[in-house]
Formats: structure tokens, C-alpha cells, sequence
């Protein structure tokens, strides 16, 4: 079995990502801390066998890439995954910089954490077959196996109009309803709520309420930058 660490200050956070694991056949959870003192602590404790942390990036006491760096300088070789909200670049590099071997943005569906976890337990079980010395074939078989696939879309949706629809969205001044959408882009107002409900399950986009009118508000989409 693969042990993980969950790292998160939010505790219905540290609650679903310990569910969402025991759901992942291989896996098990092995602690879950609040702060980086509590994740240090568990990962300096000679006692607990941990294979892999789930590191959120903004902690009370201390920042996810200061965990990471701390543990990197003890000598540690513990696999780091970061599950976090932050998403501008320099932290992504920052992250890659420290060695975690995926990075992946809140929220989530249960889907996109289980492919992450499929993935580096591919990873996981190459590096425990492989001899000490490896080809190049199995060096690339290994990094391969943590480009995790994106999860399939839902049965009716297409990758080129999910991304004409996203394109639409991100390019927006504003929010834009699933009616200005359908126009813009040539399709019914359900077909563009279909996609943008995608977005929002995703991660992608948001959910934004219009004012103005008489009776209930409007729902619009805004990407989320």
C-alpha cells in the first residue's frame, strides 16, 4: 500500500481528500495535518512510513513550497503531490522546482484526483521493478506514467467546441450567460450549458449570479483566472 500524508488547514478539505484516497485501490491514508509544524513533524517521525504528501500550498504557519523545501534539505525523498487553490506561474515553477510530481488546482472532481493518484502509482511501482541501473526506454516508460491523461468527457460533449466555449469565456470582460454564449458560438442555450457546467465542475469556470430584473437573478459563467 501507498502511504499519504494530507496536508490541508481546511478540515473539510483534510475530510473529503481522506475520503477521496481510501476510494483509490493502493492507497491508504497514513496522517493528515492542518499546518506545516504538524506536517514536518509527521514527516521527521522515524515511526511513519510515508511514500507520499498531498501538500496544500498555503498553510497558517508557513507556505506548502516551505514544507517542501525543509524536507528536500533533511535529505528526504518522500513523493510530493501539491493540491492547492494557487495557480500563477511562478508558483507552479516553484513547486516543479522543489520536485512534486503533480500540481493540481482546487477544485477538483473526484475523477481528476484519481487519475493524479493512478498516475504516480504507475510511477510508483516502476521505480520499486526497476534495477539500479535503467535503459532509456525505461526512464521515458517512467516519466511517462505521471502525464496523467485528462479524465474523458462526459458522453455529448467534444474537445473542440469545450475549447471554442472556454476560449469565449476566458476572452470575456464579464460574466457571460449560457444565452450569450449559444449565440456567440452557434449552438442551443442547453448545449451551452452543458459545456459550461463541464467548466464549472472542473475547476475552470465559476458560477455568477446577474442581478437587474424582476424574480430570481440570472446564472452567468466567469472564467476563473
Amino acid at each position: 500500500m501507498i502511504r499519504v500524508l494530507i496536508v490541508d488547514d481546511d478540515p473539510l478539505a483534510l475530510e473529503l481528500h481522506a475520503a477521496y484516497v481510501g476510494r483509490v485501490d493502493g492507497f491508504e491514508v497514513a496522517g493528515l495535518a492542518s499546518s506545516a509544524r504538524a506536517a514536518l513533524t509527521a514527516l521527521t517521525d522515524a515511526t511513519r512510513a510515508i511514500d507520499l504528501v498531498l501538500l496544500d500550498l498555503t498553510l497558517p504557519d508557513g507556505g506548502g513550497l516551505d514544507v517542501a523545501r525543509v524536507v528536500r534539505a533533511q535529505g528526504s525523498t518522500v513523493d510530493i503531490i501539491a493540491v492547492t487553490a494557487v495557480r500563477d506561474a511562478a508558483t507552479v515553477r516553484a513547486a516543479v522546482s522543489r520536485g512534486m510530481m503533480h500540481y493540481l488546482i482546487k477544485p477538483f472532481t473526484f475523477a481528476a484526483f484519481r487519475e493524479r493518484l493512478e498516475s504516480y502509482r504507475s510511477y510508483h511501482e516502476g521505480i520499486a521493478r526497476t534495477d539500479e541501473a535503467t535503459t532509456q526506454s525505461e526512464v521515458d516508460a517512467l516519466l511517462g506514467a505521471l502525464r496523467a491523461a485528462p479524465p474523458p468527457l462526459p458522453k455529448g460533449l467534444g474537445e473542440e467546441t469545450l475549447a471554442a466555449v472556454a476560449a469565449r469565456l476566458r476572452a470575456a470582460d464579464g460574466a457571460l450567460s449560457s444565452t450569450e454564449v449559444a449565440e456567440g458560438e452557434g449552438m442551443s442555450r442547453v448545449t451551452a450549458r452543458r459545456y459550461l457546467e463541464h467548466l464549472v465542475e472542473t475547476g475552470r469556470a465559476s458560477r455568477v449570479p446577474r442581478y437587474g430584473g424582476p424574480g430570481r437573478p440570472e446564472i452567468t459563467y466567469a472564467w476563473s483566472r
